[in-house]
């Protein structure tokens, strides 16, 4: 199945503790259904000292699923449900609500 987010969208996350937020797609892994999205879903992580960095508490993104993410509207950002259509024999995301490609 083709995807419909992939990295550099920008979503809407729909539940969870992180509900209504927006963030950019930074990493896709579709053979987990994950997504790591830039400000969403951020925790602090203990980390021991090593030779390369300082050991402390340091903040990250966790990934998300895909199920809970809506990609934003090109044209006003709210959030969309994702379609396809061939254009000059391409295969094209469009947004179900403006038509426009994504």
């Amino acid at each position: 199945m083709a995807a419909k987010i992939r990295k550099g969208d920008k979503v809407y996350v729909r539940s969870g503790r992180n509900k209504g937020a927006n963030g950019e797609v930074l990493r896709v892994m579709p053979a987990k259904a994950l997504a790591l999205v830039g400000g969403v879903n951020r925790v602090k992580k203990h980390t021991k000292p090593t030779r390369d960095n300082d050991g402390g508490i340091i903040e990250k993104e966790m990934p998300l699923p895909l199920s809970i993410l809506m990609c934003l509207d090109p044209k006003d950002g709210k959030p969309v449900r994702v379609g396809f259509k061939t254009e000059d024999g391409k295969k094209v995301r469009v947004a179900k609500r403006s038509g426009q490609v994504i």
